[in-house]
């Protein structure tokens, strides 16, 4: 798990910029609009769309953006018809990524895509390259300076967690399969205890090292990923030293 765990601290600083931006509230307005689309109104039965509510609630999206996703989503107010589907690929060094879309233009989007991948010294592939090296989870990350380990690790198994991982030198990363991840959480909200991030996520199975330019590149490529507008999620399988990471932050 330790090539997830630099990547996970990356997201956290990646979600707090977003969040400032206002970027991920664009993000979160298409999740519940295709979700509800997908499997109605009610989030009690209908649970990505309560996963994506629950997500929007933690970057303090207001009541009435939500709502007005949902309706836009059962088609009680007129909206943009969103299709999503997978980009798969390789960055320097045959890092595998992932790629979720949302998007009502696809010609549009495979092009961005391609020109990203390519300008990035990477390349996609073919459906089914990669996907198989990631596994899906849940994820709720807690702060080492904040609890103490048998403690937390008592509630996780109270919980119904599947497993808590501590390699990470700032946070307690606890996971959960995605049927489990929503009960979980309120496990914890319940209990108050204040967790940095939750979400459902795809772990890689195996990592590829990077140092040097190859490590450079492929932050930048991932980046640039994340900044398109119709990207929803980039998950990749790189394994970069923490302070390799914060000399290319740094420069």
């Amino acid at each position: 798990m330790s090539g997830h765990s630099k990547w996970n601290s990356i997201k956290h600083k990646k979600a707090r910029e977003d969040a400032k931006r206002g970027k991920i509230f664009t993000k979160m307005i298409r999740e519940i609009t295709v979700a509800a689309r997908a499997g109605g109104g009610d989030p009690n039965g209908n649970p990505r769309l309560r996963t994506a509510i629950l997500t929007a609630k933690a970057v303090n999206m207001p009541a009435d953006n939500i709502e007005r996703a949902i309706k836009k989503g059962t088609g009680e107010l007129e909206g943009v018809s969103y299709e999503e589907f997978t980009y798969e690929g390789y960055g320097p060094n045959g890092v595998a990524i992932l790629v979720e879309i949302l998007t009502d233009n696809r010609n549009r989007t495979a092009a961005d895509i391609r020109r990203i991948f390519t300008r990035g010294n990477g390349n996609l592939g073919e459906n089914g390259c990669v996907a198989w090296i990631f596994e899906k989870k849940g994820i709720i990350t807690f702060e080492k300076a904040n609890f103490n380990e048998d403690v937390l690790m008592e509630s996780v198994l109270e919980s119904g967690a599947e497993d808590m991982d501590d390699s990470d030198e700032t946070y307690f990363e606890v996971y959960t399969s995605p049927g489990d991840f929503v009960q979980v959480k309120e496990y914890f909200d319940s209990k108050g205890l204040a967790y940095s991030l939750s979400q459902i996520t795809m772990i890689p199975q195996n990592t590829v090292h990077l140092e040097g330019k190859e490590a450079e590149q492929t932050l930048k490529l991932i980046e640039t990923l994340e900044d398109q507008d119709d990207v929803q999620n980039v998950y990749a399988n790189f394994d970069i030293p923490d302070e390799v990471i914060e000399e290319i932050e740094g420069a």
